[in-house]
């Protein structure tokens, strides 16, 4: 039962739950296969009641159950880390990991309203989505405060996007808690970079350097 609820408790807490009182952020490095790797960074004001911090209790911010929710194999865990910053009485989990197809990251625990999803568009190109699932909110709390955010390096040429901001490759999607409504999906169509083949020239101008070279020891050593 224990561990249900700390699966419970943790499916909020990835989607902003309790009340909208967490702040989240997601950092994806995607590859042209489906694979690449991703950074979570999750935090919120500590809660402190009768029994101590209840954020803690329930997982959250606990080392053990954080890296037991992320433990799959479709997860390849990198690093966990749970602290406390003091300057600003805030709870802290991040989470890094790597993944070898980002769709398979649907049947894992934390991202099962994620709705991943990497296909083929037109020719050449592929479209990528990612759902951001609707927020909690209520109790008097100022939505204001707390924010989503998903940024994605895509390897690339982008064609379209829905992103709120944009810096070369790499582009942001940021959200207010009351921003989210119903909930909002990430979209982009790019064309993968080809993978890189060395030009003929280049192989020419080795050849010739290399031929070079050899006459140029040889004769040195006739000499």
């Amino acid at each position: 039962m224990r561990s249900r609820l700390y699966s419970f408790v943790f499916a909020l807490a990835l989607s902003l739950g309790i009340c909208g009182c967490l702040n989240y952020h997601q950092e994806v490095n995607l590859l042209t296969d489906g694979s690449g790797t991703m950074k979570l960074h999750y935090w919120m004001k500590i809660i402190p009641t009768d029994e101590g911090n209840m954020s803690e209790k329930l997982g959250l911010f606990n080392k053990d159950s954080v890296r037991r929710e992320f433990t799959s194999k479709f997860i390849k865990l990198k690093d966990v880390k749970v602290y406390t910053d003091t300057t600003d009485s805030t709870c802290h989990s991040y989470v890094e990991f790597a993944f070898d197809c980002i769709d398979s990251l649907n049947k894992t625990k934390p991202f099962t309203d994620a709705a991943f999803s990497m296909q083929d568009g037109a020719s050449g190109q592929k479209i990528f989505t990612q759902f951001i699932p609707p927020v909690m909110s209520g109790f008097g709390l100022d939505t204001n405060k707390y924010t989503v955010e998903y940024v994605y390096n895509f390897p690339g040429e982008i064609i379209t996007h829905n992103a709120t901001s944009v810096n070369n490759k790499t582009l942001s999607w940021k959200y207010k808690i009351e921003e989210l409504g119903k909930g909002k999906t990430i979209s982009v169509t790019f064309r993968p970079y080809k993978l890189k083949e060395t030009p003929v020239w280049i192989l020419v101008l080795a050849g010739l350097v290399l031929v070079i070279v050899i006459v140029f020891l040889f004769r040195k050593r006739r000499n």
